[in-house]
């Protein structure tokens, strides 16, 4: 009965009954026998497509079902043996219900990792903002002297300064990540890049007393200089926080007719075993990071060396301290 409520079957159905006694008709113009041979056929045939009809509708209804539990999640739309445009069509279906499956699985875990980058972001900026008001409540305060006010307004200055660092980083990554970001590459010796990356550590280093080197001959890469001194200053930075005072932190270059190699070593302590596979995620903190670092910078480095045709990778130098590779190559790799 579910059958005759298709309105396309039913009409097939009356169409070979009207069938059965023209031909019939028609056949009894030649002799009784050929009449009847007539609306036999003309039933004959209209049975077998009745059957072939049902059976196709009834694989659609299988498959609709199937597609029905599949979209509550309730199983997985598996591909049959059978040939067949049926098949082909459960075939496309299983492949774009497989898509959609991977795209909603990729979706949520770039949800749960945006909710985790949240709850970073607001615990990096909860420290400064506290540290602030902290400050402005001591400086409401009658009574401080001129040396404790002046120590409070540099504090303050410190808190803006990691805040903005931290906005500003953050910015950077996004762009990266959405794609926006339009790199302009030239032709630039490592001595120029190197130069406009230490340059705003240089009073941070002479206050610890430390010493930088750079070896790099005539080396020459050919990458943005804005972006790439960007990744060698934040690579450089995490050196200079995990150099002790009167430390080192050497920058040398490596030419090659595949790729132009920046290293850049410290005599710290090296990075802990269990903190090198980690070492390039974001707000990842290893176990020597300072109480001031946000996990940001080396993520950042490694991004922005990617987005041109690079590499960049991290060790432990055999007689002590860290090691960073930066590998920028001539060609696709």
């Amino acid at each position: 009965m579910k059958d005759w409520k298709n309105p396309e079957l039913r009409r097939e159905l009356l169409l070979y009954g009207l069938m059965a006694p023209v031909f019939g008709a028609l056949g009894l113009l030649v002799s009784p026998w050929a009449g009847l041979l007539g609306a036999c056929a003309a039933l004959a045939g209209g049975g077998l497509h009745w059957r072939f009809v049902h059976r196709r509708y009834r694989e659609l209804a299988a498959l609709s079902q199937s597609l029905d539990r599949v979209l509550h999640g309730q199983a997985q739309l598996l591909e049959d043996n059978v040939e067949g445009e049926l098949a082909i069509l459960r075939s496309e279906i299983a492949k774009m219900t497989l898509r959609l499956k991977e795209s909603t699985e990729r979706l949520q875990g770039e949800k749960q990792e945006l909710t985790r980058a949240l709850a970073d972001i607001s615990h990096q900026l909860r420290t400064p903002l506290t540290s602030m008001n902290l400050s402005l409540s001591l400086l409401a305060r009658e009574g401080a002297d001129g040396a404790r006010r002046l120590a409070l307004t540099r504090e303050l200055k410190r808190a803006l300064e990691r805040i903005d660092w931290l906005v500003e980083t953050l910015l950077k990554l996004s762009r990266l990540d959405a794609g926006v970001v339009v790199f302009e590459p030239r032709p630039l010796r490592a001595a120029e890049l190197t130069g406009r990356a230490v340059q705003a550590l240089r009073i941070s280093m002479e206050l610890r007393e430390q010493r930088f080197a750079a070896e790099l001959g005539d080396a020459e890469l050919f990458v943005d200089p804005a972006w790439t001194a960007e990744a060698l200053g934040n690579i450089l930075k995490n050196c200079v926080e995990h150099t002790p005072a009167g430390g080192s932190v050497t920058v040398t270059a490596r030419q090659t007719p595949i790729f132009t190699e920046l290293c850049v070593s410290d005599t710290g302590p090296g990075i802990d075993p269990e903190d090198l596979p980690h070492l390039f995620e974001r707000f990842y903190r290893g176990k020597n990071a300072d109480e001031n670092s946000v996990g940001i910078g080396l993520a950042l480095a490694r991004q922005i060396v990617a987005a041109q045709n690079g590499t960049l990778r991290a060790a432990n130098r055999p007689e002590g301290g860290a090691c960073f590779t930066m590998r920028f190559y001539v060609g696709s790799v």
